[in-house]
């Protein structure tokens, strides 16, 4: 089971330096497991650099996962995590989700770097989402 974290939906959204590594994950539907803070954020992201509607078929794309509902247990597991990991709450639960459901991570979020079961491609460049 696969979770590409905001970073990794955006690049490859975006046609980033690193969208191809995050490719075999998003491709694989069956094996997606997608947080729904996830959503949150892209939706938040796309909505503010390209629009409503760019920003509804990125959520689209999304949904062809499994979304994961944030339970108290899930939510009181990454509360532990993040003090533990040092996170912040948005990655807190991400890594919370994978634990739960045995995901790999996949990210370019340096907060990921060094924790277990993350596949961590450093960005390489930056700038504005592709329209």
């Amino acid at each position: 089971m696969n979770i590409v974290d905001t970073s990794g939906w955006l690049e490859y959204f975006a046609g980033g330096p690193n969208s191809a590594h995050f490719s075999r994950p998003l491709q694989d539907a069956s094996s997606l497991i997608v947080p729904v803070i996830t959503i949150y954020e892209v939706f938040k992201v796309v909505l503010r650099e390209a629009g409503e509607d760019e920003a509804l078929q990125s959520i689209s794309a999304m949904q062809k996962g499994k979304g994961i509902e944030l339970t108290l247990s899930l939510s009181m597991s990454a509360a532990k995590l993040g003090l533990q990991y040092n996170l912040p709450m948005a990655d807190s639960i991400i890594f919370a989700t994978a634990k739960k459901f045995q995901c790999v991570i996949w990210t370019q979020d340096a907060h990921f770097e060094d924790l277990p079961e993350v596949k961590f491609f450093p960005k390489t460049a930056t700038g504005k989402r592709k329209k």
